[in-house]
């Protein structure tokens, strides 16, 4: 994807993806533009009836009543940005700002919000020129949109804050701070001067949640893919059944996560030596975490499709506030003139992300639990199988083998534990006015830090699921898919021939969740026939 052109009504996950990772360019369509414009006609029109409209020419929040007179309006917008960049923390990392910007443009250029043209083509400089302002990642109350993150980004358009500036150097992107003048200077740009409506557009709106929610899908639905595969491998070095995966089983009760996950292992499975040399033996039934795979990765890729769903309409959506509309629009003419209504509402509230980004923090929990639980069986000398070693090394005692990488399992599942706790909480702000806030921010923060501990769990199973097979009788194959995991972690960790660290291996196996290698490589090896396993692709 080299170019993606925002139209308001189209962007995807995968496009924010490209943009913020990719670095593709972004372009914005006639029909939206023409949108734009009109929707600054309806601004202009409004302001000259002189009428009281929040946004224009009130205060904000608990000051809403203060009436300012018009020509002072252009500095109750810069000074609206000004005070509102009040936040704090690390600061957010690149691919986050990428992602905020292109959502923010997407939203403005619905033709609701009433900004300028030139303020949506400053941000689009922006990303294409790779000039990316510095913003404190903490600060958002999810209400009355992600304010202070956003209007950090709003104070670079006024050649104010700063910005990491990236220019070629050796072939590679090199970033450099500089001021916000300085900043803009090198897009070509010089700095705005707000006018009525545009600090408010600016700094209102969901865009910093919805943005880390956007690549928290990409990745979460890439991690429950890996956690598919490792769980597939484990389930065949383990000698364990694959019955539990067979479509009969599913198909009485249908839940759509649980048939993608059986479905993949039965994939991955598919042509076993190592599952059919057991097929007959006395064993009745692997312990849970085997058996109940299907059941537990389906009800993780159920949550996280549930919050696809809300970013997937989120990302199309007007979210700022107050909104510009045709007269006629609204039922009950609230303010504007015969040509424009701009009322207030709502559609900054970060509810719809927040409690699904909850919801996905504590199914991410469970899918490192499950993985965890299966690093044991394959390691642990009281659970696992005869013809594997103790944390599978043959010179158990005189070396530890794998022991501790079991360990770093259950420390990285307790700091999951540790953010499982609902982030939806309310502190009402603004002196009572704005008396109930989402958390979403912080609930999409909290859910990133989830995702990375629950995927090195699924990269440590890897790598003792990979140092089993070493144990499986000579001359067995894998099945086409789990071959191709298997030779996955070997591109990138050797097997075990004695004690050594392991914290490059983990961070190996981690490493290739993250960057799709071990999605690449099951899709090679299973052809068009992948697309039977991986229902996100």
């Amino acid at each position: 994807m080299t170019e993606v052109v925002l139209d308001g009504e189209s962007l995807t996950v995968a496009a924010v993806v490209a943009v913020a990772r990719e670095d593709a360019t972004v372009a914005v369509s006639d029909a939206a533009r023409e949108r734009v414009r009109a929707a600054r006609d309806r601004v202009e029109a409004v302001l000259d009836t002189d009428e009281p409209v929040y946004g224009l020419n009130t205060g904000f929040g608990d000051l809403v009543d203060t009436r300012i007179p018009r020509e002072r309006v252009a500095d109750l917008q810069t000074n609206l940005v000004r005070s509102h960049a009040a936040g704090t923390g690390p600061e957010l990392p690149r691919e986050a700002v990428r992602a905020l910007l292109l959502t923010r443009v997407n939203a403005l250029v619905k033709g609701y919000s009433g900004v300028r043209e030139v303020v949506v083509d400053h941000l689009v400089t922006l990303l294409n020129e790779r000039v990316h302002p510095v913003v404190p990642s903490r600060g958002s109350l999810g209400a009355s949109g992600d304010l202070a993150p956003l209007a950090h980004v709003a104070r670079l358009l006024l050649g104010e804050g700063a910005a990491d500036v990236e220019g070629a150097s050796d072939g590679e992107w090199v970033p450099e701070r500089l001021p916000g003048d300085e900043a803009l200077a090198t897009a070509g740009l010089e700095p705005l001067g707000l006018r009525a409506k545009e600090g408010l557009a600016l700094v209102n709106g969901t865009q910093l949640t919805l943005g880390l929610a956007a690549l928290l899908v990409h990745d979460a639905e890439r991690l429950c893919r890996a956690a598919d595969a490792a769980g597939a491998l484990t389930t065949e070095v383990t000698m364990g059944s694959t019955v539990p995966v067979e479509d009969a089983i599913q198909r009485v009760r249908p839940h759509a996560g649980q048939a993608a996950s059986a479905r993949a292992v039965r994939r991955l499975c598919a042509g076993s030596e190592v599952v059919e040399s057991h097929r007959n033996c006395d064993r009745v039934q692997d312990a849970y975490s085997i058996r109940c795979l299907p059941q537990v990765h389906g009800a993780v890729r159920d949550a996280v499709a549930h919050l696809r769903a809300a970013v997937e309409t989120e990302l199309n959506s007007a979210t700022d506030n107050p909104l510009v509309f045709p007269a006629g629009d609204i039922s009950r003419h609230t303010s504007g003139t015969d040509a424009a209504d701009v009322v207030s509402g709502g559609n900054f509230h970060g509810e719809v992300l927040a409690l699904r980004l909850d919801y996905v923090r504590s199914a991410l929990t469970e899918l490192a639990a499950i993985a965890e639980r299966r690093v044991d069986r394959l390691l642990n000398p009281h659970v696992q199988e005869a013809h594997l070693p103790p944390y599978l090394t043959p010179e158990s005692g005189l070396e530890s083998g794998l022991m501790i990488a079991q360990y770093t399992a259950a420390s990285c599942l307790a700091e999951c534990r540790s953010v499982s706790t609902p982030a939806t909480d309310t502190t009402p702000v603004s002196g009572g006015q704005e008396d109930h806030v989402s958390m979403s921010a912080t609930s999409a923060h909290a859910t990133r830090r989830t995702l990375g501990w629950a995927r090195t769990v699924v990269g440590v199973e890897l790598l003792c699921a990979a140092q089993a097979a070493e144990f499986v009788e000579e001359g067995l194959a894998h099945g086409d898919g789990t071959a191709a995991v298997y030779d996955a972690v070997r591109e990138v960790v050797p097997p075990l021939d004695g004690d050594r660290s392991l914290a490059g291996d983990i961070d190996a196996c981690d490493a290739l969740v993250a960057n799709g290698a071990l999605d690449a490589a099951v899709a090679e090896a299973l052809g068009s026939a992948s697309l039977a396993w991986d229902q996100d692709r």
